[in-house]
């Protein structure tokens, strides 16, 4: 079912390795030119733009935009004691994660009475966005609120899709998330229109965000290039993946599961087995298919699994099979080795590093405590996930005493003159030589 790639017998360097490693094949460039014209019309037309556009993309024009607050409390009622227990513990160790990981002021003297400080501070309204294609996400919800308002987040606004099946209201089990979380701003948006609403604001209906966040399809995904600059944004969420690396000692039933979890996301998902055992390799093969036959989501796993971004790549050691994993820079990595841990500190290019075997990703989607809204297709190379820094700008303040700026002025001089901005000099020349 997936392909293979023997790199055994080959010494590959990194650039070498990005070009083999397997990948999704994603045109966010074509996507761009598509939803161009849509933001250009939510900008223009508003409220009209984004109920023509609901009726076109999603079936189901939404007799309010925006969910009346009463209707997101009364989804609550609606779902099973065991789904809001499980998001009741996702909310409470996500956020106690992600509380912790809020950095804290630094003040230093650089000098005597040089004083230079940073603070964080939180943007004043962000935008999340929830997809609602192939599944609902409730996770999502959970994941980008937590985190927004772990860091100080005052004003919160949620879009997510209408759906035809709830007469143009978001999916129920989104709703109660929101809910839950005590957001009561949710739009009945979705796609590149949503990104549209939040980054411009639409009159009478909604505010402009500071910041969007949230994963997506392509679409979503362009709409956000196109809107970066007017406001901030987490990443280009493409397609998931996972890398596996594992050697003989891994169960190959738990590695299949695994690869299984993320291939029914979507057709363009990536599940990636890195491993030096061929034996292993040939005990998940066989595993996997078991299990494919037998999955609720036959075909899109199938096409998944069997797509270019999907692949085992037999490795000579253990040496390898991490150099590999650093060129791929998987949204997920999980590691199945022994001394597992060990060789997870060596990974430098992972969107969340999950380690050993009872630590599967699926486990991190939901209520590990991490946040899965992390980077993919390679750009965890450069790129972090979600955090409480998404939400979060640093500024710095700086205090000198009369003494401390006559103890550099003649430096800060000689640099300005080097550079030919001798204004600046006498900016400096003006306070010491009183």
């Amino acid at each position: 079912m997936l392909s293979r790639i023997d790199l055994r017998d080959r010494d590959l360097t990194t650039r070498e390795l990005l070009g083999i490693v397997p990948r999704a094949d994603v045109d966010v460039a074509h996507a761009l030119a598509i939803v161009q014209p849509i933001l250009d019309d939510v900008r223009s037309r508003g409220a009209q733009a984004l109920r023509a556009y609901g009726e076109r993309f999603d079936g189901v024009t939404p007799e309010h935009l925006r969910v009346p607050a009463d209707r997101i409390e009364a989804a609550v009622a609606t779902q099973d004691d065991a789904v809001l227990d499980g998001l009741r513990e996702a909310i409470s160790r996500v956020r106690t994660f992600h509380e912790a990981t809020v950095p804290p002021p630094v003040s230093v003297d650089v000098a005597p009475g040089a004083t230079v400080s940073q603070r964080w501070i939180p943007v004043g309204r962000v935008g999340l966005y929830v997809p609602g294609g192939l599944a609902v996400y409730p996770s999502s919800v959970v994941m980008n609120v937590v985190a927004a308002q772990a860091a100080g987040v005052q004003s919160i606004a949620v879009a997510t899709p209408p759906q035809k099946a709830f007469g143009g209201e978001p999916h129920p089990t989104i709703l109660a998330a929101c809910a839950l979380l005590g957001v009561d701003e949710v739009y009945a948006v979705g796609g590149a229109q949503a990104i549209g609403m939040l980054a411009y604001g639409v009159d009478g209906l909604c505010d402009p965000v500071d910041v969007i966040t949230g994963p997506g399809n392509v679409y979503v995904a362009a709409a956000k290039r196109a809107v970066n600059g007017v406001v901030g944004i987490d990443s280009e969420a493409g397609p998931t993946e996972i890398a596996i690396i594992a050697d003989d000692s891994a169960d190959p039933d738990f590695v299949a599961a695994d690869l299984l979890s993320q291939a029914e996301h979507d057709p363009m998902a990536g599940s990636v087995l890195i491993t030096d055992s061929e034996d292993l390799a040939d005990a998940v093969e066989e595993a996997l298919g078991r299990r494919t036959d037998a999955t609720k989501h036959l075909a899109r796993t199938k096409e998944a699994l069997t797509g270019r971004q999907s692949a085992v790549i037999l490795t000579a050691n253990i040496e390898q099979s991490i150099q590999v994993a650093d060129a791929y820079g998987a949204e997920h990595l999980e590691i199945h080795t022994r001394d597992a841990a060990a060789v997870a500190e060596r990974i430098t290019s992972a969107g969340a590093i999950f380690v050993g075997p009872y630590s599967p990703v699926p486990l991190g989607d939901y209520l590990a405590g991490s946040n899965h809204v992390l980077p993919t297709g390679g750009t965890a190379r450069f790129a972090s996930g979600l955090g409480t820094h998404s939400f979060l700008k640093a500024v710095s303040t700086i205090h000198y005493t009369a003494d401390a700026l006559a103890e550099v002025g003649d430096k800060v001089v000689a640099l300005a003159n080097a550079e030919d901005l001798p204004a600046h000099g006498e900016a400096i020349q003006a306070r010491i030589q009183r």
